[in-house]
């Protein structure tokens, strides 16, 4: 992954922003949206686009496009900065690999135990069975 060719392809548009700011929230676009066709980029392989499309699906619009938007701040420079950094964020996030599962074989103590687990609870059921006077 590039990160370089891809903040380069985003597009990053300037709108009104949310929440408290007083009469400022209904002059000044303070918050920031991001848009991004991955599926064209040049900093992405095939695999990469793929895993992107699976991972992050709820954030991809019917255009193909990764949708983010942030109005954290009240200025517009620090929201950009914050909605790629959101951006970077989930990338590694979906772009990281699961590391492999080894199988292991259970240690001879464990299965020890838990054979020893399985008698004492037969045990505990045998008592608890009505007693045969006969």
């Amino acid at each position: 992954m590039n990160f370089e060719t891809i903040t380069s392809e985003v597009v990053i548009i300037a709108i009104r922003s949310r929440g408290p700011g007083g009469q400022n929230v209904n002059k000044v676009s303070s918050a920031a949206q991001l848009f991004w066709h991955f599926l064209e980029s040049k900093g992405l392989s095939p695999d990469e686009k793929a895993r992107i499309q699976e991972k992050l699906v709820n954030r991809i619009n019917n255009e193909n496009q990764i949708y983010l938007r942030s109005d954290e701040y009240r200025d517009l420079e620090r929201n950009k900065a914050r909605v790629i950094e959101k951006l970077r964020d989930f990338l590694t996030t979906a772009l990281a690999r699961p590391k492999a599962r080894r199988a292991t074989r259970p240690t001879r103590s464990s299965i020890k135990k838990r054979r020893e687990g399985k008698s004492q609870r037969a045990e505990v059921k045998q008592t608890r069975r009505r007693v045969n006077w006969d």
